[in-house]
């Protein structure tokens, strides 16, 4: 339920007065990483409330209010903070960058949110709103492996007949099956991108 105006004025004057206060990044890390604990200890996205995000991270709730319009726009701002920076192709061969790609989705800050994803991803099935915008975190991150399997494609150590959008599929599912639900927990993790990959290729790869 969103303060009153009376609330706001009085929060705001009291930040102001306050020495010492979080500004700016340092707040706006504090807060994100206040949503992505709540989650992690088992909150659902609809438990976390603004009241317990500024709580935690030691700031007024008028501080979380001037940055976002809503609770939503909160938690997907921290959904996307949590994947990090978008990963930069090298571009020397199609293998080396999806291996590359696969790795960025697996690494120890992926593993340390992996709580966060598992705790938000029912919920994004039965709320549009949420799914629309997690679609629109993941969306760019998809379509930098699109952009490697055009590359591939056009070069030539693709298929020219190669599905692009299942091929998208088949490189992130069964890294999500395996790193965050722990299917086939026999097949080790060391050299798991490379093993992937190679799979793919031999179906993939041009003759």
């Amino acid at each position: 339920m969103d303060m009153t105006t009376a609330e706001a004025t009085s929060e705001t004057a009291q930040e102001r007065k306050a020495p010492g206060r979080p500004r700016n990044a340092q707040a706006d890390e504090a807060i994100l990483d206040a949503v992505l604990d709540l989650l992690a200890e088992g909150s659902s996205a609809a438990a976390v409330s603004i009241e317990a995000v500024a709580a935690r991270a030691g700031v007024g709730k008028a501080t979380i209010y001037r940055r976002w319009a809503n609770k939503d726009a909160l938690i997907m701002d921290a959904i996307r903070g949590m994947k990090g920076p978008l990963p930069e192709p090298v571009g020397v061969s199609v293998r080396d960058d999806l291996i590359m790609l696969i790795k960025a989705n697996r690494s120890g800050r992926a593993k340390r949110y992996s709580k966060v994803t598992a705790c938000l991803l029912p919920e994004f099935l039965r709320d549009d709103n949420l799914f629309d915008m997690w679609q629109a975190v993941m969306e760019p991150r998809r379509d930098v492996t699109r952009r490697v399997l055009r590359r591939g494609v056009e070069t030539g150590e693709l298929r020219a007949d190669l599905d692009i959008e299942l091929a998208v599929l088949m490189m992130t599912a069964p890294s999500m099956m395996h790193g965050m639900l722990r299917w086939a927990p026999k097949v080790p993790e060391e050299g798991f991108a490379e093993s992937l990959v190679d799979a793919f290729l031999r179906g993939a790869a041009a003759s």
